[in-house]
């Protein structure tokens, strides 16, 4: 009797500190780089906890799929992770609130005022090379016209967001003749595998010679590991954008708490994680105040950006564009 009365008591005070908002749950559906222990999540949730009176928690996996099937029933607060190519998909979904998070500390390379997705961080697609062994490419046409025995590593436009953001990339450029750039790029290409990890790690392991990555990839060899030999290589065409997005979610039962963290998103603390922890360059932090590797890496003079109604228009035929090329 005494152990019942005792567990009765237990559930009571449970369900007090609940209510006096001692024990809220925020839950963050984000990818699982994101909420690994070498990505940014584990810092950020300390941060976030040190100053909300909350549990933080983060649920990883793919999360545009997952939201899309959960529909109103979903169990997360925000998301994150999210990128434009996507986002006009999301928005028309209905599950997506607005944020009031002042956009004002913003220094991006390109105008945002978008009321529903914060960024968070951005890079732009780029070909990762070893110096050492290649002299670079300064032009997309170089690559192009590299030796048929450089071998290329990149991702499926289908299965992974930095696969699509390279269809995009080589639509941007080529346009009606994306199909024909393919088909010169198509002898050269070793592999293409789902996502980014795989495909980056037979490039560090010296399978390949070339990997589809990002202009801020070196920084982590460059800071983590004191090897300069890894570059991005930077194309007269110009490369293509790439932001990261938070966004708040239009049936969270801790609206508050939801809006707490996308201002949090913005602010120094926040930002000041990202360089060293996703390797990327962060949404809302002044350059002199990045660190040292990120301040002198090589950045593109000229920024392909489509916004989402374009991106989300052309992304079939530009997949296409790929698939028929390396079918062939």
């Amino acid at each position: 009797m005494k152990r019942t009365l005792l567990t009765v008591a237990g559930l009571f005070c449970a369900t007090a500190a609940f209510a006096d908002g001692h024990a809220k749950t925020l839950t963050v559906y984000a990818p699982d780089y994101f909420g690994s222990e070498w990505g940014p999540g584990p810092s950020i949730e300390a941060a976030f906890e040190a100053q909300c009176d909350c549990d933080l928690v983060y649920e990883t996996g793919n999360v545009l799929p997952r939201l899309l099937l959960e529909g109103q029933n979903t169990n997360a607060d925000v998301v994150i992770g999210l990128n434009t190519d996507v986002t006009k998909q999301a928005r028309e979904s209905g599950l997506l609130a607005s944020h009031s998070a002042d956009l004002s500390a913003l220094t991006l390379p390109i105008e945002w005022d978008d009321d529903m997705f914060v960024p968070f961080n951005y890079s732009h697609t780029a070909f990762i090379y070893d110096n050492t062994k290649l002299d670079g490419f300064d032009s997309f046409e170089a690559l192009l016209d590299a030796p048929d025995d450089v071998r290329v590593v990149i991702q499926d436009p289908r299965t992974s967001i930095s696969g699509l953001a390279l269809v995009l990339w080589v639509n941007a450029v080529y346009g009606d003749e994306a199909e024909a750039a393919w088909a010169r790029l198509a002898p050269k290409i070793l592999t293409v595998t789902q996502g980014w990890s795989e495909a980056y790690g037979l490039f560090t392991d010296g399978e390949a010679d070339v990997v589809l990555s990002f202009t801020t990839s070196p920084a982590y060899h460059i800071i983590a590991e004191e090897d300069l030999t890894k570059s991005a290589a930077i194309f007269e065409e110009g490369h293509y954008f790439f932001v990261e997005l938070a966004a708040k979610v239009a049936g969270t039962d801790n609206p508050d708490l939801a809006d707490q963290f996308m201002a949090f998103v913005l602010t120094p603390e926040f930002q000041s994680l990202i360089p060293t922890t996703n390797w990327s360059f962060p949404a809302a932090l002044p350059q002199d105040q990045w660190p040292a590797g990120f301040q002198e890496l090589p950045q593109p003079r000229t920024v392909l950006f489509y916004p989402e109604d374009a991106a989300a228009e052309l992304r079939d035929e530009a997949i296409e564009a790929w698939r028929s090329a390396l079918s062939q």
